[in-house]
This record gives structure tokens, C-alpha cells and sequence, in this order.
């Protein structure tokens, strides 16, 4: 059985974390509990959860001629991914991201684009070949909107599984970009950010998909935290609950459930199936501290979720 082969198009930061008690008011200074550094950024997160699980990954991506940006790169050789068209930028920080973590495990984050704020399509086209012998292409909103729209064409083009994974929601989603999508995957928040529709209930998340649809996605999928995620097409729907755990942190939760999604359908796994699984993969993400270091290997899974 060939290994599932996954390109991912997106972001690389360093996360800086402070534990606090709760989030500090609008002028107020709180003394934290404790700080951390971690590896971070969408793309990264995606591909580091993907290759845990035992998928061939290749990274595109820009990270700064900075110590942060040496020792990223680091981290995702070391991970097993392909780094060859992570590229150096010259006098540019490399991605930071600031998140404060609350003691319910919710967060907030400051994004610094940095380097990732500098991908080209140009970047993008010469790694086609990694974009067209890959089964799945996922991309996300913290590079340049001309680099994924690039990456979608190459990869509608050879006929790859495309995912867009609509965050950080920063900007309006060009038409294309839905045009080019095989399943438009947002969170709650970003689901209304990019429809307009409020997303409280299962129906409300059902006309948010709707709205996805019509502007030429095949497929939503709406994230929904611990009600698990909403699957729509326009001959299909289905609500696949999430196990119930209690949160330590839910920082990277979302790239962890993609990621993960990514590997089950390069792997070749029904649709229904890949969902649930990545529901589970998420689930064991919040139960631990930090981004990258809650990401589970694959050793370290159920058997049912390790085929």
C-alpha cells in the first residue's frame, strides 16, 4: 500500500505562550503562570500532524533569515517532511504568533505574517511537481491569497484533492478560490466571517454551507468544536459528532482535525470515516498543552485510528 502523500501550502511560525487565569480586560496588566515557545503557523501545524501520522508531506512556504526561521526548518526535517521549497527571505522576521491560553483551555492569538506574508506564486510553481504527485493539497489564509489561488489551479489541474481551510479569516475569499475547492473547510467563527451567516446551531452551520456551495465549493465542512463537525455537498449531509474530553488547550485543534483529514483521505479512507477519525485526532490534541507538541504520533494511537 503506497503512502499517502500530502502538500501543504501555508504558514510557519513560532508560537509564544502565556498561561493565564483568564484574559486580561482592554488596559490591564495579569501576571501569567507560565510562558512557552513552541513551533507553530497553519501550514505548519497541518503538515507536522499529517506526517505524524504517517504521511509523505511536502512543505511550500517562506520562513525569515532569522535563528527562528534556521531552527523551523530544522523542525520539520525532523518530522520527515519535505522542506525543499520552504525558502530562506533575506532581512524579513520570520512568523510569530502570540497566543494566550486561559485556564479553560480557550485562546487568543496575534498573528505576525512575517515571511509567510512574502509567498509567491512563483514559490508555488516551482514546486508543481510536489503539488501534482500529491493526493491531497491543503492551503489556508495565512500566506498570500496569489499563492493559493496558484497551488488550486496547479492542483484542480492534475486532478488533487483540494482542501481550503479558511483561516485565519483576514480578508474576502476570492470566487475562484471556492470555484477550485473540493471541500471549503471553516470553523464556526469563520463560517460566518465568510457567509454572514451566525453559526450557533446545526441548522445555522447547514445554511452557512449553503451559502459555500452556491459560490462553487463541492463540499463544506464546518468545524464545530466538541459537536464534532458538519459535512455538506450538494447530494450528500452528514453531522459526525466529536468524542466528549475535557480541554486543557484547544490551541491548534483545527490544524490538527485537517491534517489529520488530509492523511485519511490521501489514505484513500471514505469520507465519513476520515471526518471521524479526525474528530478523534483533535480531541487527543486538546487534552495536551502547547500546538505541535499536543499533536499525537501514530505509534501512540488506537489501532482503529492508525490504518
Amino acid at each position: 500500500m503506497s503512502i499517502p502523500s500530502i502538500c501543504i501550502v501555508g504558514s510557519i511560525n513560532l508560537d509564544m505562550n502565556a498561561y493565564v487565569e483568564r484574559f486580561p480586560r482592554p488596559g490591564e496588566t495579569l501576571h501569567g503562570r507560565r510562558f512557552t515557545t513552541g513551533y507553530g503557523g497553519k501550514g505548519a501545524n497541518q503538515a507536522v500532524m499529517a506526517a505524524r501520522m504517517g504521511g509523505a508531506v511536502s512543505m511550500v512556504g517562506r520562513v525569515g533569515d532569522d535563528i527562528f526561521g534556521q531552527d523551523m526548518r530544522r523542525n520539520l526535517a525532523s518530522e520527515g517532511i519535505r522542506t525543499d521549497f520552504v525558502l530562506e527571505t533575506a532581512g524579513v522576521s520570520s512568523g510569530v504568533a502570540v497566543i494566550t491560553i486561559e485556564e479553560t483551555g480557550q485562546n487568543n492569538i496575534v498573528v505576525i505574517a512575517g515571511a509567510n506574508g512574502l509567498v509567491t506564486a512563483a514559490d508555488v510553481e516551482a514546486a508543481h511537481s510536489a503539488i501534482t504527485s500529491a493526493q491531497v493539497l491543503l492551503c489556508q489564509m495565512e500566506v498570500p491569497m496569489t499563492a493559493n489561488l496558484a497551488a488550486l489551479r496547479i492542483a484542480r489541474a492534475a486532478g488533487v484533492t483540494t482542501i481550503f481551510n479558511s483561516a485565519p479569516v483576514s480578508s474576502d475569499v476570492p470566487e475562484e478560490v471556492y470555484q477550485l475547492t473540493d471541500i471549503f473547510c471553516p470553523n464556526e467563527t469563520e463560517a460566518e466571517l465568510v457567509t454572514g451567516v451566525a453559526v450557533h446551531t446545526l441548522d445555522d452551520a447547514r445554511l452557512a454551507a449553503a451559502v459555500i456551495l452556491e459560490r462553487g465549493a463541492k463540499a463544506a465542512l464546518i468545524t464545530l468544536g466538541p459537536r464534532g463537525a458538519l459535512y455538506v455537498s450538494a447530494d450528500a449531509e452528514r453531522h459526525v459528532p466529536a468524542p466528549e474530553v475535557t480541554a486543557v488547550d484547544t490551541t491548534g485543534a483545527g490544524d490538527a482535525f485537517v491534517g489529520s483529514l488530509a492523511y485519511f483521505l490521501a489514505g484513500g479512507h471514505p469520507l465519513q470515516t476520515a471526518i471521524a477519525r479526525a474528530n478523534a485526532i483533535a480531541a487527543i490534541s486538546v487534552q495536551s498543552p502547547g500546538t505541535q507538541a499536543s499533536y499525537p504520533r501514530r505509534a501512540e494511537l488506537p489501532e482503529a485510528l492508525r490504518d
